[in-house]
């Protein structure tokens, strides 16, 4: 399975005319999650009865309410017509109220830019703060987007890796031992994609304190702050730490609270000048949102959280089972995650085992013989900076949850020396 593409040169030529792609494009890799779930859909279409525990994307359909607001929109000769390219003025405010609602942050409508989905907010945000060389100290597991925006826009990648015996929570001191005079941002992700580690209050303030201690920006991901388990909690960092807010760079989004990874809106909350920086290149890059997703994003941030309790109680469920279910696994080992909808289980003890004549050295092989073998799809830990691991999203539905992980038992069971 070929899971994660490595960067391939745009051309060996030393002449710029005799590139096809250039060099800063041609280095990017493909998102390996993605491609993975291409790769599942496209087996299932094949008549394969493929499980896929490759995209992070909730199996719930958009709530009712939201659809119709859509709908509603497409009637509406208003938004027929360019709209302003930071968002609907509406949406900028309902973003903010819910900021203060959900997180207790306190912004201004004018620090919000409304962007095409997560991603390009992470991006914008980067691109707006990083100068060629500038580093980013990176925590991993990763999210495999985050490096490509960041060296994108110019930056450095500085990973810091943790492992499963800190329930894959870096430390200050971890975060200490990268910084150097170059270090501009950190990289801040609580609910993690892809291990599920949340930070609490004690761990989010020392972080922040050490951030404005060293003068740095943070850029904080919050795209699964509704989604915390047992008792869990993720404060928002500029809340924890206030003197942070002016240099701190919020990035949140519709996609897995609501259900609507399709629709596309995402946003970034920042100081003033990063925001206006942000809707300056956003106006070339693409101009507004589609206008039909913006209303629909409207009424989801602006209704009660009734939808997404619900949605959160599935999703707690399977959590659950398939942590027991994996720890059954010799040779796995699955620390519980508090948040998002993402298991990240260690598989190091079973590369180089026998496994039907074939013996994986790697998690990105491991991944291949349990597709071939089993017809299970998982994201190697290549992916997300870690080899020797796995991602499995755990937002499908329970029988095929139990199914997938089933398989993965009886077959990993064959394992041996």
């Amino acid at each position: 399975m070929s899971a994660v593409s490595s960067p391939s040169p745009a051309s060996s030529s030393a002449s710029p005319a005799g590139r096809r792609v250039s060099a800063r494009i041609g280095a990017i890799s493909e998102s390996a999650t993605l491609a993975v779930d291409a790769k599942a859909k496209a087996l299932k279409a094949a008549g394969r009865p493929v499980v896929g525990f490759g995209a992070g994307e909730p199996d719930f359909p958009t709530p009712d309410y939201i659809v119709e607001a859509a709908v509603a929109a497409c009637r509406n000769p208003r938004f027929h017509r360019y709209t302003p390219p930071g968002g609907l003025p509406e949406l900028r405010e309902a973003v903010a109220t819910k900021t203060l609602r959900d997180s207790g942050l306190r912004v201004e409508p004018s620090q919000v830019v409304v962007t095409n989905g997560g991603k390009q907010a992470i991006y914008e945000a980067f691109a707006a703060l990083l100068d060629p060389g500038d580093e980013v100290i990176v925590p991993a597991p990763y999210w495999t987007t985050y490096p490509e925006s960041i060296r994108l826009a110019g930056g450095v990648p500085v990973e810091v890796v943790a492992d499963e015996t800190t329930g894959y929570r870096a430390t200050v001191a971890q975060l200490e031992a990268a910084r150097t005079e170059r270090t501009k941002v950190l990289l801040f992700v609580s609910p993690s994609n892809p291990t599920g580690a949340v930070y609490g209050r004690e761990q989010t303030e020392e972080i922040g304190r050490w951030a404005v201690e060293h003068g740095l920006w943070v850029l904080t991901d919050e795209i699964y702050e509704h989604l915390v388990y047992g008792g869990a909690t993720a404060p928002s960092l500029p809340v924890v730490v206030p003197e942070l807010a002016d240099r701190c760079v919020i990035v949140n989004g519709v996609a897995k609270t609501y259900a609507m990874t399709g629709w596309r809106v995402g946003w970034l909350i920042g100081p003033a000048d990063v925001a206006k920086a942000a809707a300056n290149l956003q106006s070339h890059a693409t101009s507004n949102v589609s206008n039909v997703a913006q209303a629909a994003a409207l009424a989801a941030v602006t209704g009660d959280l009734t939808a997404v309790a619900a949605m959160r109680d599935a999703f707690d469920r399977r959590r659950r089972t398939i942590v027991r279910m994996l720890n059954e696994i010799d040779g796995v080992t699955c620390p519980e995650p508090e948040g998002a909808f993402y298991a990240y289980p260690s598989v190091k003890a079973l590369l180089g085992k026998d496994i039907r004549g074939r013996r994986p050295a790697t998690s990105l092989e491991l991944a291949g013989v349990l597709l071939e073998e089993a017809e299970v799809a998982v994201v190697p830990g290549e992916a997300f900076g870690t080899p020797g691991y796995l991602r499995m999203s755990y937002a499908l539905g329970d029988e095929d949850l139990a199914e997938g992980v089933s398989r993965m038992q009886k077959l990993l069971a064959e394992a041996e020396d």
